[in-house]
């Protein structure tokens, strides 16, 4: 398993159109990715659970990755934070 944290920058958090767009490209990777935020999981590529999340600007969030292509959803789901929320 790897796992990043990262703090949102988006001024709304992650609301959503940006939770939409996490949701697409967690659907691009074969590995099971979850969100963790204060102690609660939603799997990436379920919208709703996403965003009852409830992730604010300033929030930190966890993102868990495991399975067959891990290293390249890692790559591409740390690239997708740093780049869209």
């Amino acid at each position: 398993m790897q796992k990043f944290s990262y703090v949102i920058k988006d001024e709304i958090g992650i609301h959503a159109r940006p939770a939409g767009l996490l949701v697409k490209e967690a659907k691009k990777y074969e590995s099971k990715i979850q969100i963790v935020m204060n102690g609660k999981a939603a799997g990436a590529t379920k919208l709703m659970a996403v965003m009852g999340l409830g992730v604010k600007c300033g929030d930190t969030v966890e993102v868990e990755i495991e399975g067959a292509d891990e290293a390249a959803a890692f790559e591409g789901m740390k690239t997708f934070f740093e780049n869209t929320l």
